[in-house]
């Protein structure tokens, strides 16, 4: 008799323990984080949203019957390189360096290693929105009052000439794109000094019989429709208008079938 009425305190007990544990389950926040992160893992989609430099720098596996391209530039290139791919489908193999070419300084330190092994067809290349911008003493961008140039205007020409010759070692055919307009009010950057600096670099590419993309001029009579406000950098839509030019130059310079 004593045993059974054990038996049932016993049962009851444990009924009551796990009326108390789902209880907790139930209200507990830290108990339903942990369960719904077990339990119920992320959606598949949300995992696989990239962003755009992600996307830029995502590997590209050649169809070798198309020809080969090389993007190389800064951040304004990272945003129309999907584009470009996009609108080349079935055209031709576009790559980039995967990286945020910078300023004139970088690219003379890592020009072979972006340029690899492969043979290349067309070379689409930008450099200067880097050079032109101030920095202070740790290369950190400042208000211009504070900092210096990162590379000044006759250092850039020196460099960019070097990079040209590296360039043209390739075989490729290169096509310059003209550094995109400094809107008013962005920080670290004077207005003027993107004429200026496209101006040296339009005239080495004469010198050397380069085609030039003039993504300036494209991009500066509609800046308040495709750029940020402030903001060197452009909306999707103006990456997007960015890539079209730039499959126009691109597409002027490969093989014929």
């Amino acid at each position: 008799m004593m045993r059974r009425s054990l038996r049932r305190m016993s049962y009851t007990a444990l009924t009551m323990m796990l009326a108390g544990v789902s209880c907790f389950t139930l209200t507990g926040a830290e108990t339903m984080v942990d369960a719904a992160d077990v339990a119920t893992p992320a959606p598949t989609a949300q995992r696989a949203v990239k962003k755009p430099q992600d996307q830029a720098m995502a590997k590209v596996v050649d169809d070798p019957t198309l020809p080969r391209v090389l993007l190389l530039g800064d951040s304004i290139s990272i945003g129309y390189t999907v584009p470009v791919r996009q609108q080349m489908q079935g055209k031709a193999n576009v790559h980039r360096a995967l990286a945020n070419c910078g300023p004139t300084t970088l690219g003379v330190k890592q020009i072979d290693a972006w340029l690899g092994e492969g043979k290349w067809d067309v070379i689409h290349f930008n450099w200067g929105l880097h050079d032109l911008k101030y920095c202070d003493d740790k290369g950190t961008l400042t208000a211009i009052a504070d900092g210096h140039q990162q590379v000044p205007v006759d250092e850039y020409e020196k460099n960019l000439r070097s990079l040209v010759a590296r360039l043209k070692q390739t075989g490729a055919k290169l096509v310059f794109a003209t550094t995109t307009p400094v809107p008013e009010g962005a920080k670290g950057r004077v207005v003027a000094d993107a004429a200026k600096y496209n101006a040296v670099a339009e005239s080495i590419m004469k010198e050397h019989g380069i085609a030039i993309d003039d993504l300036y001029t494209f991009a500066n009579g509609q800046l308040d429709k495709i750029q940020k406000s402030k903001d060197v950098h452009f909306t999707p839509a103006g990456s997007e208008a960015l890539g079209a030019e730039v499959v126009k130059s691109i597409e002027a310079l490969l093989p014929k079938k």
